[in-house]
């Protein structure tokens, strides 16, 4: 995958993380979110470069103004680096994209929106590095989203680990998740939506991934709608279903 960027750390292949933080339609909350995650990491005393996602639908109107914020982030801060193309998927999409410039030796993404805390990011650093684990990750033992969010959620859960019985994971869809660099490389994404997390973890259980869990609260999201639509749920559905099949193939 081809991605500009348009700002990138020195020494990035030498941090000790890269953050991928999914800014799409963020807009005004991404200075608050970015300068919350540099207070963490800094207090924790980590190397860090944070790539922020701004990819954007260009037929928008008003125009999402995140890729503006982004870049003049950027500028002003050589930790920071934006990837901002017109969209061409969702979510999977936005997350490869961060994927493919992030140079960390962990590398973490994680949502933008505020609804899970810069904090989890050090949390599951913690427990990645203490755990020598190959992916980390919260499960949300706490959420303030909204009854029909955690229906929706347990749901995707239930059907994952019926169709594939060896995942663990309690919350495959929740975030950050922290990757070790050598795990990350084994990994074969191809998805372009909300099903990249359980693509995620399908891969990792099937390749025998050490998987460690850090329960969070997950606070609601009070700048913007959910973009988890009844079609969403229809698409996962349908996606979870046709991997099954694929994998029963091979």
């Amino acid at each position: 995958m081809s991605c500009r960027t348009e700002s990138r750390p020195a020494g990035a292949a030498d941090l000790d993380i890269s953050v991928i933080v999914l800014c799409y339609q963020a807009q005004e909350f991404v200075p608050v979110f970015v300068r919350r995650m540099k207070e963490v990491l800094e207090r924790k005393g980590l190397s860090y470069g944070l790539v922020l996602v701004a990819n954007y639908h260009s037929h928008l109107r008003p125009p999402d103004r995140t890729p503006e914020i982004a870049r003049k982030l950027a500028r002003d801060d050589p930790t920071v680096t934006v990837v901002a193309r017109p969209k061409e998927g969702m979510m999977g999409w936005d997350l490869r994209s961060g994927l493919a410039v992030a140079t960390g030796r962990t590398v973490a993404v994680i949502d933008g929106d505020g609804q899970m805390p810069p904090d989890d990011v050090v949390a599951v650093y913690e427990c990645l590095r203490q755990g020598g684990y190959d992916l980390a990750q919260t499960f949300r033992a706490v959420r303030h989203d909204g009854a029909r969010r955690r229906l929706v959620s347990r749901i995707y859960n239930v059907a994952l680990r019926g169709l594939f019985p060896r995942v663990t994971v309690r919350d495959a869809n929740s975030k950050p998740k922290i990757f070790a660099r050598p795990a990350l490389a084994k990994l074969s994404l191809h998805s372009d939506g909300w099903f990249i997390d359980a693509e995620i973890i399908i891969q990792a259980t099937q390749l025998g991934f050490k998987i460690g869990e850090v329960p969070t609260v997950f606070f609601a999201n009070e700048h913007r709608r959910s973009f988890i639509t009844p079609w969403a749920i229809v698409t996962f559905a349908g996606q979870l279903l046709l991997y099954r099949v694929k994998t029963l193939i091979r």
